[in-house]
């Protein structure tokens, strides 16, 4: 009996030192997945992962902080893993959305008006403004110490398709300098543009990063002017939901809006070495050089904005320019910009998803 007693004893011991060493570990701090740093923004536990259907207008380093958001783990820890494709096109990336393919998309702003003045069923809305700035480059095919606007009137310069932002900001700027009776050519599809001018045609070329600077690396193109730096503050790429997958589901768009603010953050801090890695596999075959340049590139022009809100006054100048390129009438502006706008994750940053 006095055995048996004794064996109960230090079992019972054994059972309360192995609590007591379980309990310590469970209070130590988790490594944050993919070598993402600890953020007060990033849940304490792991979370249970939700994939979302992603759909990124074109691929450009434009949009380097989600891609950053993806290889340091930030979406993982905000409990999001991201099913992305490329559209080839904000008005792709909007039908995308109301069609249900996609939940999120990286599109231009205005699709979500476009939509509002259908009067259909599905509302867009965005929630996160990515870029503050266009993020395409002008190129020449023969070298020029110095430019003016005006010398490309009469001359042929491959753009983007009708609508689209980066088409705008181009007409747009062309009218401002004065130079509006150039030939811009609206009809060869993205993916094509850089070897269709590679191939001899057109005298100039509008470019995103890091095809702009691959062009340049290879003699085929020189660097000419910056839209962004030109046409000034303009809210060219957004993240945007429909309202009902808002309304379903605010904690991945919180937690989305979280993963993409701190990649920002980190970015601008970011060594050239880190950024090269971070952004590689979503760019192979461009070399760390040109990826860290095209990065620099939209950092000097503060593409970026570290508050990533669709202003009042930005949300003017969008309209502003619809108007200027007759893709939408003055009549049909959109007075409440609440209407298809929804700040209130980017307001609450760091807050748990």
């Amino acid at each position: 009996m006095i055995m048996l007693k004794r064996t109960v004893m230090l079992a019972l011991a054994l059972l309360l030192i192995a609590s007591a060493a379980s309990c310590g570990r469970a209070n130590e701090p988790s490594a944050s997945p993919s070598g993402a740093d600890p953020s007060p923004g990033a849940s304490a536990t792991p979370k249970e992962i939700v994939t979302i259907k992603f759909s990124e207008v074109i691929r450009s380093i434009f949009y380097a902080p989600y891609y950053v958001a993806i290889s340091r783990g930030y979406f993982e820890e905000e409990g999001i893993k991201l099913d992305m494709n490329t559209a080839q096109g904000s008005d792709k990336g909007a039908a995308a959305l109301i069609a249900g393919t996609a939940d999120i998309s990286l599109v231009g702003p205005e699709t979500a008006i476009y939509i509002y003045n259908q009067q259909g069923d599905k509302k867009l809305k965005v929630f996160h403004q990515l870029t503050m700035k266009d993020g395409s480059f002008l190129l020449s095919r023969e070298p020029a110490d110095a430019f003016d606007w005006r010398a490309l009137e009469g001359k042929k310069i491959i753009g983007w398709r009708p609508g689209s932002a980066p088409q705008m900001v181009m007409a747009s700027t062309l009218l401002a300098k004065g130079a509006d009776e150039a030939n811009v050519v609206t009809n060869i599809a993205a993916p094509a543009m850089a070897g269709a001018f590679a191939s001899g045609q057109g005298d100039y070329i509008q470019l995103f990063e890091p095809v702009a600077s691959t062009l340049i690396a290879e003699g085929k193109a020189h660097y000419v002017a910056s839209l962004g730096e030109a046409f000034g503050d303009f809210p060219e790429t957004s993240f945007v939901a429909t309202s009902d997958y808002i309304d379903e589901h605010p904690q991945l768009i919180q937690g989305f809006v979280n993963a993409v603010a701190r990649a920002t953050e980190w970015l601008s801090a970011a060594s050239d070495d880190e950024i090269a890695e971070a952004l590689a596999p979503y760019f192979e075959g461009t070399p760390g050089a040109l990826i860290v340049q095209s990065v620099h590139r939209y950092q000097d022009q503060d593409t970026w904005p570290a508050d990533p809100v669709l202003t009042a006054e930005a949300f003017d100048k969008l309209q502003s320019v619809l108007i200027e390129n007759g893709v939408l009438k003055a009549e049909d502006k959109v007075a409440d910009m609440n209407a298809i706008v929804d700040m209130r994750f980017v307001e609450r940053i760091g807050e748990a998803g």
